[in-house]
């Protein structure tokens, strides 16, 4: 079960890259033992990057990602070779599957020093050994010309594959997320109210992602997680044989929540803690004071990263756009972003505003962040502008004495 559930976020992301008719596809059916790609003879059969969640052992729950030839051609080519190289915003390890019978070739080589230079780990598959056999000093002067492991394979006849299996798990740096959601601010017995309202917005029959996730994280550090509604806080409290260590609400409830929360029972979101989790929570507390900069005409980015039905008063498309303009007293121009769509041309906007990022994984935020950073444009989520909005934040960081100061300091 813990296997299945996994989320796709928090599994590690292994990409397969390589020239059109490489062998990427089959390669992916040979590591899972599974029909799971469209195998053909024709160039150029993978399009758009397809993912497949799976376990694979050793190494646990993955996400597969069988990407479009980086040598595609054409107006279309040159596209699917652009989400293919998105892909690597994302990509925990690397397999760049090489065609023994053509060689290594400029495409690869160039591909490898880039995911190189992202301190990616990688390793090179050397396929069709069924058709072009390799000597052992064949694949030695390969190694030595790319610079990382080289491995001979069939996908074909399935010969290789474990000893490329061995060299992923054996390779692959996986962040362990020493820095859990919550671990650090419990102790073992204590109890934790999480505030999860129910509300025209919330999935019908489940929790949402980072409520699973924190409840999951109290669990696993022997803390209690006592679920309720907004409404019903206030009772929940006082009738808890001690006060609990902690509170978690939903941003949007914020404000009634942190009024019926004593001053001393520390109080924060799950954005909040999200924003810790997957991203840089500082660099979020510092794109905040940018709001009170904008003016008009400057331009805001609203990014959700994943996609859903928008309800009437929905918070990406009409409070968040609402709040900004408060607040900064301009009549702002905003665009919007969801799913894995972000935008390259970032540098036109004055300030990103991003939700909380649970359906992304820690490389694609972090890639986002830094992004924005590089172009000097401001980036803060969602769980913080609500809090700031409502003159809370400062409680809400109070459990992050470095980001508090922060705030602090700019406020």
């Amino acid at each position: 079960m813990w296997v299945n559930n996994t989320p796709v976020s928090e599994r590690m992301h292994i990409a397969i890259f390589g020239r059109r008719n490489a062998g990427k596809s089959s390669l992916i059916n040979a590591l899972t033992g599974q029909e799971l790609a469209v195998v053909s003879d024709v160039p150029g059969t993978t399009t758009d990057p397809v993912y497949k969640s799976m376990e694979l052992l050793p190494i646990g729950p993955v996400v597969i990602i069988d990407t479009a030839g980086m040598d595609d051609e054409g107006e279309l080519g040159n596209l699917r070779v652009e989400k293919t190289y998105d892909v690597l915003r994302k990509t925990n390890f690397a397999i760049v599957v090489v065609n023994a019978q053509e060689g290594i070739t400029d495409f690869e080589l160039d591909f490898i020093k880039k995911v190189k230079s992202r301190d990616i780990p990688v390793v090179c598959a050397m396929n069709k050994l069924d058709l072009k056999p390799l000597s052992e000093d064949e694949v030695f002067e390969i190694r030595n010309s790319v610079g990382i492991p080289v491995i001979g394979i069939s996908s074909l006849i399935r010969t290789g594959i474990d000893e490329l299996k061995k060299v992923i798990s054996e390779n692959a740096v996986y962040d362990d997320r020493d820095l859990s959601i919550c671990g650090d601010l419990i102790r073992p017995g204590d109890f934790v109210v999480l505030v999860t309202p129910i509300d025209k917005a919330a999935p019908k029959g489940r929790l949402i992602l980072p409520q699973q996730q924190t409840i999951r994280d109290i669990i696993e550090n022997d803390a209690m997680a006592v679920v309720t509604k907004e409404y019903e806080l206030k009772e929940t409290i006082e009738n808890l044989n001690k006060r609990p260590s902690l509170v978690i609400t939903d941003s949007q409830a914020f404000l009634k929540v942190s009024a019926d929360v004593p001053e001393d029972i520390p109080l924060t979101s799950f954005s909040i803690l999200f924003a810790r989790y997957k991203g840089e929570l500082m660099e979020m507390v510092r794109g905040l004071k940018r709001i009170e900069g904008l003016k008009s005409g400057s331009r805001v980015l609203v990014v959700e990263g994943c996609t859903h039905h928008r309800q009437a008063d929905d918070i990406g498309k009409v409070k968040i756009p609402r709040w900004v303009r408060q607040l900064s007293g301009g009549e702002i121009e905003f665009e919007w972003a969801s799913g894995n769509f972000f935008p390259k041309d970032i540098e036109k906007f004055d300030l990103v505003i991003h939700c909380g990022g649970c359906m992304l994984n820690k490389q694609e935020m972090q890639y986002r962040i830094n992004f924005s950073k590089e172009n000097n444009v401001a980036i803060t989520n969602y769980g913080m502008l609500i809090a700031y909005v409502q003159g809370i934040l400062k409680r809400a960081l109070a459990p992050f004495p470095a980001a508090l100061m922060i705030l602090e300091e700019q406020v």
